[in-house]
């Protein structure tokens, strides 16, 4: 069984645009027929931007961490397109290895900078535009989200943080628009491939999957679903 979604007419912006979940959710919504802005610090000519046909976007570079740049960006979207109706916080990287009290504060920092406060960021200035529309906003946590580890006890914190600030978000806005975010485990990305090279593959989530389920979050289809952490890793 498939499903199509249709966004025609609708405008979504992406952050983390250029990575590899990024260009995966920027396709998909393409492909459903939406108005597609993409964020991210890193410009479409560099080669570690992954999406094949960044045309196909709205490309605007600014780094989400820094608030004016994060205003900017927004603003530029309702300018050019004369409203918001989703935001996908996709953002985020992983650092990890040490225990806690063996852990710099700069990987501290880091950590809450890229995966909590570019979340945080994009939804205050965004929020106001897609409630207008009665839209939807999804963001990226992690399953370690759900429970402390040992070695990436930060990264797992800063994903809660993300998994938390969204069920206030969905509190905050109730039947003004949605509010929801996704739980992945290990997705099958180059970089992922790269640092794990003996695991098994085969059991990890493909972007372009978890991209159909954003389209989900986003869509009439769930349209009663508000303040979930829906789980996306398979059997990873």
């Amino acid at each position: 069984m498939s499903a199509d979604f249709d966004f025609g007419g609708e405008v979504v912006l992406i952050t983390g645009v250029g990575g590899a979940l990024g260009s995966g959710v920027a396709t998909a919504f393409a492909d459903a027929g939406a108005t597609v802005c993409g964020a991210d610090v890193v410009a479409p000519d560099s080669e570690d931007f992954q999406l094949d046909d960044p045309d196909r976007i709205d490309f605007h570079q600014g780094d989400f961490t820094d608030e004016d740049d994060v205003e900017r960006v927004v603003s530029e979207v309702v300018d050019e397109h004369g409203s918001l109706d989703y935001l996908c916080n996709v953002a985020g990287t992983w650092r990890g290895g040490d225990p806690v009290d063996e852990t710099d504060v700069d990987t501290f920092d880091f950590l809450m900078d890229v995966n909590l406060k570019t979340m945080f960021l994009a939804s205050k200035h965004a929020v106001p535009h897609v409630r207008d529309g009665d839209g939807a906003v999804v963001s990226v946590a992690s399953r370690s989200s759900l429970e402390g580890g040992e070695g990436d006890g930060l990264y797992r914190a800063s994903k809660a943080g993300v998994r938390l600030l969204t069920e206030s978000i969905a509190e905050e806005n109730e039947g003004e628009l949605r509010a929801n975010a996704i739980m992945p485990s290990v997705i099958d990305t180059p970089m992922n491939r790269e640092m794990m090279p003996d695991a098994d593959h085969e059991t990890w989530v493909d972007p372009a999957e978890i991209a159909d389920t954003i389209l989900a979050l986003c869509s009439d289809a769930t349209s009663v679903t508000s303040g979930a952490a829906v789980p996306v890793y398979g059997e990873a």
